[in-house]
């Protein structure tokens, strides 16, 4: 007696649902980056209605040069950001450095949960945290007399540290540190090791912990609200209030600078990235043939 034949299991076509998943999920972020981009050289005041007769234009680009609200607040979204990154940097490579390379201290854990706590612990919990911290040391020493740029980049700089920490951590974690150790038994200084071994093998993650730090604070609203005062409104605060009132094409034309510098910033820093390594992969091969 024959047997039927075997069929092969039905299988979904994945060479064409997956291309199809991955053009929607695309069309789905960038379409309307794409359309706010493009209504930014709309001559009508109507974010949506395209005037064929004057379109495209530079007008709006002019008003928003003009307009001193957003410039101040740029400018001092800018001041904060760079402190903030500055400041997240420092510390939260002494906190990586610490946890990845110290070995097993009294505190680690306790060092190791406070460092990552901001990374889930939602916004508006470490905003009101932050302001009763703010109110409270206003209370017993006077300081902050008042809420300002100050109050802001520490509050960035809280939750900042955690994001450079982690990327300072996995970075030590995946470098090898006997080459610190061949440098302080030759005689090298700690500080002459760190500056000449280990910065250099953490610097792509100290670059990367900037950049992402910038970002973090160049787009944070949510604790900016609770430790903002008056006349310390950031970029993201103003236009917050702006879209509330309705969109006006001056922050297509605005948004439509951010998203230009935002992506000049990360062209520039994968060429920088990937130029390091090119010349450390060259030094590398010129030892081993040496």
């Amino acid at each position: 007696m024959s047997r039927p034949p075997i069929r092969p299991p039905i299988r979904p076509r994945r060479a064409l649902l997956l291309p199809l998943l991955l053009a929607l999920g695309l069309a789905f972020l960038y379409l309307p980056i794409a359309s706010l981009i493009v209504y930014s050289f709309n001559a009508s005041r109507l974010v949506t209605v395209w005037d064929a007769v004057h379109s495209p234009t530079l007008k709006w680009y002019g008003e928003l040069f003009h307009n001193s609200q957003i410039l101040e607040a740029a400018w001092l979204s800018v001041r904060i950001a760079v402190m903030n990154a500055t400041g997240a940097v420092i510390l939260g490579t002494l906190a990586g450095m610490a946890l990845s390379r110290f070995g097993r201290f009294g505190g680690r854990a306790l060092l190791a949960a406070l460092t990552t706590a901001p990374l889930v612990m939602p916004e508006i919990i470490t905003g009101l945290s932050l302001l009763l911290l703010f109110i409270t040391f206003e209370q017993l020493t006077g300081w902050p007399a008042q809420r300002d740029a100050a109050t802001i980049t520490l509050a960035h700089i809280s939750f900042s540290i955690s994001y450079v920490a982690v990327i300072v951590q996995a970075r030590l974690a995946g470098s090898d540190g006997s080459l610190e150790e061949a440098a302080l038994d030759l005689g090298a200084r700690p500080s002459v090791a760190f500056r000449r071994i280990t910065l250099p093998l953490i610097a792509p993650a100290l670059l990367s912990g900037w950049l992402l730090s910038f970002t973090l604070s160049w787009d944070d609203v949510v604790i900016s609200q609770f430790v903002a005062g008056p006349g310390s409104s950031t970029l993201p605060m103003v236009i917050f209030a702006k879209v509330r009132l309705g969109v006006s094409p001056d922050v297509n034309a605005l948004a439509t600078l951010l998203i230009t510098l935002v992506a000049a910033g990360v062209l520039l820093s994968t060429l920088l990235l990937q130029r390091r390594e090119r010349s450390r992969a060259r030094a590398l091969a010129l030892s081993q043939e040496g």
